[in-house]
């Protein structure tokens, strides 16, 4: 079964069209990266993704279950980090994780178990009670993935979730996503626009103006198209790419 399969996806805003007839599929277990530029419709995309909009034309499934027939049980495989912070800052690291416990109707002893569980693992156990505002970018945004995963999904979505980061904290929190990735059998998509985020064995999407434009193994898609991914990245979009 994959991670994902998104089959004939259509998208438009008004006259605009943001994503045309996009099909793809993710294994699961691996760690693929969805490359555009601005505007590609990379968030369109996770926004679809999370149901944040309706589908207009074609079929979404998340570990098996169809989005639009049984959104519950989809949705219930999903965690989201969204590119812009949706933290409280003037709760605490646990207090964040209690509400979003709640919202899934954790009860209290499970949601406990989960939360210390998950702070574990993204090395925050000493920061449970310190308010979000005094955690720096990388911290919150550990804070964000614990989130995510506390309803123990099959696939996880970060979307730009390394902007406004120093490059020290961008490179940390990419390696430590892959990690997750390798180590515990998670699926993620991670979308970005950086070209420095991206690893030779990652299953590769790029979109631009809102198409598929190539996917595959990005060692392969490199040897396709030029040697290099920025130069693979450029002919395939068309722009000057980002290093």
């Amino acid at each position: 079964m994959s991670a994902l399969q998104v089959t004939d996806v259509s998208f438009s805003y008004g006259a605009r069209q943001a994503l045309e007839s996009l099909t793809f599929s993710l294994e699961a277990g691996r760690f693929s990266a969805l490359l555009g530029p601005n505007g590609a419709g990379k968030s369109t995309l996770i926004a679809l993704l999370s149901r944040l909009y309706d589908l207009q034309q074609g079929e979404i499934q998340v570990a098996g279950h169809c989005l639009r027939q049984h959104p519950g049980l989809a949705l219930a495989q999903l965690g989201v980090v969204f590119q812009q912070s949706t933290l409280d800052l003037d709760l605490s690291v646990e207090q964040n994780l209690r509400y979003h416990a709640a919202l899934h109707g954790m009860a209290k002893a499970q949601a406990l178990t989960r939360i210390d569980a998950e702070l574990t693992r993204q090395q925050l156990s000493e920061r449970r009670h310190d308010k979000v505002r005094d955690l720096n970018g990388g911290h919150r945004r550990r804070v964000e993935i614990a989130r995510a995963l506390l309803h123990q999904p099959h696939l996880l979505l970060l979307d730009e979730a390394s902007v406004g980061l120093d490059p020290a904290s961008r490179q940390a929190l990419n390696q430590h996503v892959r990690k997750l990735c390798r180590e515990e059998g998670l699926s993620v998509l991670w979308t970005t626009h950086l070209l420095d985020e991206v690893q030779n064995d990652d299953q590769l999407l790029i979109l631009n103006k809102g198409r598929l434009v190539a996917q595959g193994d990005s060692a392969t898609l490199c040897a396709a198209h030029g040697g290099s991914l920025t130069q693979a990245f450029a002919h395939l979009t068309e722009t000057e790419a980002h290093p």
